[in-house]
């Protein structure tokens, strides 16, 4: 067991480095020029090159991924082209945002989806599983912008229940705070909930054709104790992938909602980075977004092989 958690911290290690090298190839291929965007279009040849030299943007592209590597390795983001800040300094507030909505948006999802994945699984054929399965198909199958936006024009427009443009100041009160968030944490409660409830649901399904379980059944055991008691525990692996699969989208994948209701978060920020190609900053983010990724799979998959009994003890 100890040999399998290694070998995925290493399997992670290597895809950091090679999304290392993918980010840094495609964010140095986009169009543009940092040096005209930063010094606009009245800047002369010299002062172009000027500037390019001092920020070792006239380098070999492979000179320029070594010592930029070399710099995130020790946690030196360096300093926004744009702008002149400490990337640093830029993400430090914006990621304390994005972890702040992941974390109420799995703080909600995570035990709601549990739940109705249990229920439907209970039920199964019942218009209780027929709701469910037809609900979150639905929702899986709708675009993320279409759910925000529909949002937008329901509660905010029609309604005016809440503000369309989200809201994080420090000096709000906890009551502007909770409506300046709710309609992204709404939207990315509905997005990633309707996965897990899925896969929860199919999860205990499957284990419940197992012959343990049909065994139980013909001794007359109830079919919620089987469930709550034999099926939902050997079925956390395969949750648990789905969960980190869902909560690492939070982190990375909530561009679109983020730039719908104007959040501050990290995802407003890349892009914002992106228009003002801003490569230091994008990169950083991207490499922000890949890490939690791979961590989040690496202990999905740790938490796998803890669950799964013949992976603890092999003999």
């Amino acid at each position: 067991m100890q040999r399998m958690v290694i070998q995925r911290i290493l399997i992670g290690l290597v895809t950091l480095w090679v999304v290392s090298v993918l980010v840094f190839i495609m964010t140095s291929l986009l169009p543009g020029d940092v040096a005209s965007i930063v010094l606009g279009q009245a800047a002369t040849p010299e002062t172009l090159a000027a500037y390019r030299a001092a920020n070792g943007l006239d380098q070999p592209l492979i000179f320029q991924y070594f010592g930029w590597l070399a710099n995130m390795v020790t946690g030196d983001l360096g300093v926004s082209k744009a702008g002149g800040a400490k990337i640093y300094d830029l993400i430090a507030g914006r990621l304390g945002n994005t972890m702040f909505l992941a974390g109420l948006v799995a703080l909600i999802s995570v035990p709601l989806s549990v739940a109705l994945g249990l229920l439907a699984a209970m039920y199964p054929g019942t218009w209780i599983d027929r709701s469910l399965t037809f609900g979150t198909l639905a929702l899986i199958s709708v675009p993320d912008f279409f759910i925000a936006t529909f949002a937008v024009l329901i509660l905010a427009v029609q309604l005016g229940w809440l503000p369309a443009i989200a809201s994080v100041a420090p000096e709000n009160t906890f009551w502007q705070m909770a409506r300046g968030i709710a309609m992204p944490l709404i939207v990315l409660v509905i997005v990633v909930a309707a996965q897990m409830i899925r896969m929860t649901r199919a999860g205990i399904l499957n284990v419940m054709n197992s012959p343990y379980i049909e065994m139980a059944i013909l001794k007359g055991v109830r079919r919620k104790r089987i469930i709550l008691r034999h099926a939902f525990f050997n079925t956390i692996g395969p949750i648990v992938n789905v969960i980190a699969l869902n909560l690492a989208y939070l982190v990375s994948g909530v561009v679109i909602v983020e730039t719908i209701f104007a959040y501050p978060g990290l995802a407003k920020l890349m892009i914002d980075g992106v228009q003002t190609r801003d490569l230091p900053l994008v990169q950083a983010c991207a490499m922000i977004f890949c890490g939690t990724y791979v961590v989040l799979i690496i202990m999905a998959d740790v938490a796998a092989i803890l669950a799964n009994p013949r992976l603890r003890n092999p003999k």
